[in-house]
């Protein structure tokens, strides 16, 4: 199966805010290659080191912050099922 890194990029970053501490720091326990990307993006800082977390760019926590909303949020959820013209899975509830 051919993966889209881009997809799983953004996954990541926002999965990354979930784990937010100390200001814009977030802990780091995401899969390799996808934290290099991030790092080669801008978005955070050098993933390789000791440090069991990486600090995000401005552009990173900005991002992140955004993509969280829209992968994650049940507003995003539901706006997608009305844009798609039916009901999303959480009002059938």
């Amino acid at each position: 199966m051919e993966l889209n890194t881009s997809k799983i990029d953004d996954a990541v970053l926002a999965l990354l805010y979930l784990g937010l501490h100390n200001g814009a720091r977030a802990w780091k326990g995401f899969d390799w290659e996808a934290m290099n990307r991030l790092h080669e993006q801008g978005y955070i800082t050098d993933p390789r080191g000791k440090a069991k977390s990486v600090v995000f760019t401005e552009e990173g926590f900005e991002r992140a912050q955004r993509l969280l909303e829209v992968l994650f949020s049940k507003q995003a959820e539901l706006q997608a099922a009305a844009d798609r013209g039916r009901p999303s899975r959480s009002s059938r509830r």
